[in-house]
């Protein structure tokens, strides 16, 4: 079937099994060889939704160049970005000379402090680089607790359950720092204008709450309480 064959078989078959999915191509492979893929599926019709993007970093950081590197390499699409799976690891890291990660089994591999503070600004500058991009729409983290795949020290707890400085990092952006409060006061007409982050918001007067949702290129709503 080739490459490109194959790849439009299984869309249409995704398309029939649920036709609101959205659906992504994806791959660890972030070589000129995926985009060349992505590219002549395009041409030949695949409904691409989305185009996933892999960073399994066990053997290190890739730092803020590769990432802003990879952006500009994969926006030239046009598609929303998804970065699905994401390893940053808080112990010693993986060897280089190693091709396929899987191959790479250890009996431990324990998070410690030094490598703890390491994950957590890793992070943190790699999510304010995904936040601040306007066609990145999604990232996962590869586990949400240390010992999963590989029994990697990656996640954002401990194997204990105890959180991580990184768990704490990223609570502190999502929760604090890409939150907005605002108090306002409308003009006679019941109008006002605020920025906030896109998301959804609970709006408060006299002790009356509604809710609203704040997205891109949205035209005004009304909030009645």
């Amino acid at each position: 079937m080739g490459r490109v064959g194959l790849v439009k078989e299984v869309f249409a078959a995704a398309a029939v099994a649920n036709p609101d999915a959205l659906l992504l191509i994806n791959d660890f492979d972030l070589s000129v060889d995926y985009q060349h893929l992505i590219d002549d599926c395009l041409n030949a019709g695949v409904p691409i939704g989305a185009i996933g993007l892999q960073t399994h970093q066990h053997q290190g950081y890739k730092g803020a160049d590769w990432l802003e590197t990879i952006l500009e390499r994969f926006s030239v699409f046009g598609k929303p970005l998804h970065f699905t799976e994401n390893t940053l690891v808080s112990g010693h890291l993986m060897p280089p000379e190693i091709v396929d990660l899987n191959d790479y089994q250890v009996d431990e591999w324990p998070t410690t402090p030094e490598g703890e503070e390491r994950q957590a600004k890793e992070w943190e500058e790699m999510m304010r680089i995904l936040f601040a991009h306007p066609l990145v729409e999604a990232v996962t983290g590869w586990d949400f607790a240390d010992g999963a795949w590989l029994g990697a020290p990656s996640g954002l707890i401990r194997r204990d359950n105890t959180v991580k400085p990184a768990y704490k990092a990223l609570d502190r952006l999502i929760h604090e720092e890409w939150e907005t409060n605002v108090s306002a006061t409308t003009d006679t007409q019941g109008h006002l204008e605020f920025e906030g982050y896109r998301g959804v918001y609970e709006a408060e007067y006299e002790g009356r709450t509604a809710e609203f949702e704040v997205r891109k290129g949205m035209e005004p709503v009304t909030v009645s309480f």
